[in-house]
């Protein structure tokens, strides 16, 4: 996955959540939904940083991992 793929996705994740929360009449799943992009969001960034540190010090950034959402829910950065 390319960074360019990533922030695509990044991309619509955020186009869905604005959705979401502009919904003047959201079903009742709506809210736990939009927790879900959150997470997704936290994770796309997460591997974005892990990308661009990785090609930064001179690792192969192909080799950096979606990490789970208690890992980065967790992270203070």
């Amino acid at each position: 996955m390319s960074d360019k793929t990533i922030l695509a996705h990044i991309g619509e994740l955020v186009e869905e959540e604005k959705r979401l929360k502009n919904d003047p009449a959201p079903a009742a799943d709506t809210h736990d939904r939009i927790r879900h992009l959150e997470e997704q969001l936290d994770q796309c960034w997460d591997l974005l940083r892990q990308r661009r540190a990785k090609r930064e010090f001179g690792d192969d950034p192909d080799s950096a991992k979606v990490r789970d959402v208690d890992t980065v829910e967790r992270y203070v950065g």
